[in-house]
C-alpha cells in the first residue's frame, strides 16, 4: 500500500506480484475492490498495481470537475513512484479513456486492455450507475444497473459484498459528478489512429451504459484493435463475467509475450 502526490492530489495504489506490471485504472465512482478478481489473476505472472482514482477510495478528493488529463498525470505519478517505466494498462469506463489518453500523450503503456468503455464521452447517461455510499438501497439498485438480471438473481451473497465494498470505497456525490465531467468532456474519436500499441477492446453485450456500439468503433478505430462481447454481462462486465474477461486478458498479455 503506498500514496503519491500528483500535482497536490494524494492518489493510493497497491503493488503486488512480480513480472511485467499490469497497472489497473478504474470506473466513475468505484474503489479499487472492483479489480479484485483481476488483481488476483495478473499478480503472480505479472506486477499487479491497481490504484484508486482521485475522489474515490483512499485517493484525495479535491473539488471538481476533473478532467482526463488530470487523471493521467495521477496515474503516471503512480506508475512513476511504483518505479515502472512502462506498463500494459487495463480501464474500465472512464479508466479506460485515461488509459486510451495516456497511451496516446505519454510512452507510459506498452498494450491496453479497455473494458466497457469509448472514444468518446458525450451523450452517456451515467446516473444510473451512482448509489450514495451511505445508503445500502441505493447502492444494491445501481449495482443492478452495472450488472445483467441473471447475475442480480442469481448472485445475492455476491451483490451483498459488492454493496458493503462499494460502502467503504466508492465517491461521494460530489467527486462522482467530478469524475463523470471528465468523461463527458473526453473525445479522441477521431485521433485513435495515433494509438498504435496492441489493443483489446471486451464489452459487456448486454450494457445498458456505456452502448455496445461505442466499444465496437473504438476498436475499429485503434489500429491495432481486437474486440470481444461478453455475452449475458452488463457494464461491470468484468466483475460479473471475471472467468471470461480474465482468460482473455491473460491470453491476450500471453499474446504479447510470444510476439
Amino acid at each position: 500500500m503506498a500514496r503519491v502526490s500528483a500535482n497536490g492530489v494524494e492518489c493510493y495504489y497497491e503493488a503486488a506480484g512480480a513480472g511485467a506490471p499490469v497497472a489497473f485504472v478504474g470506473d466513475v465512482g468505484y474503489g479499487a475492490w472492483q479489480w479484485g478478481w483481476q488483481h488476483a489473476a495478473v499478480a503472480g505472472p505479472y506486477r499487479s498495481i491497481v490504484t484508486d482514482l482521485r475522489g474515490s477510495g483512499r485517493s484525495a478528493a479535491p473539488p471538481g470537475p476533473y478532467d482526463v488529463p488530470a487523471l493521467v498525470d495521477d496515474f503516471t505519478a503512480v506508475l512513476s513512484d511504483a518505479g515502472v517505466r512502462s506498463a500494459h494498462v487495463v480501464g474500465a469506463g472512464l479508466g479506460g479513456m485515461v488509459a486510451l489518453e495516456a497511451a496516446r500523450t505519454t510512452a507510459r503503456v506498452d498494450s491496453l486492455v479497455l473494458v466497457g468503455t469509448a472514444a468518446r464521452g458525450d451523450g452517456l447517461d451515467l446516473e444510473p450507475l451512482w448509489g450514495d455510499p451511505d445508503d445500502p438501497a441505493e447502492l444494491e439498485r445501481s449495482l443492478a444497473a452495472g450488472l445483467s438480471e441473471a447475475f442480480v438473481a442469481n448472485h445475492p451473497d455476491a451483490v451483498a459484498q459488492m454493496v458493503e465494498w462499494r460502502g467503504a470505497e466508492d465517491a461521494d456525490r460530489a467527486a462522482w459528478e467530478a469524475q463523470a465531467a471528465a468523461v463527458e468532456g473526453f473525445d479522441v474519436a477521431d485521433r485513435l489512429y495515433e494509438l498504435t500499441v496492441p489493443s483489446l477492446v471486451v464489452h459487456g453485450a448486454d450494457d445498458a451504459i456505456w452502448p455496445l456500439e461505442r466499444g465496437e468503433a473504438l476498436a475499429e478505430g485503434l489500429p491495432r484493435g481486437e474486440f470481444r462481447t461478453i455475452e449475458d454481462a452488463g457494464h461491470l462486465v468484468h466483475v460479473e463475467a471475471s472467468k471470461r474477461v480474465n482468460d482473455d486478458l491473460l491470453g491476450f498479455l500471453a499474446s504479447l509475450e510470444d510476439a
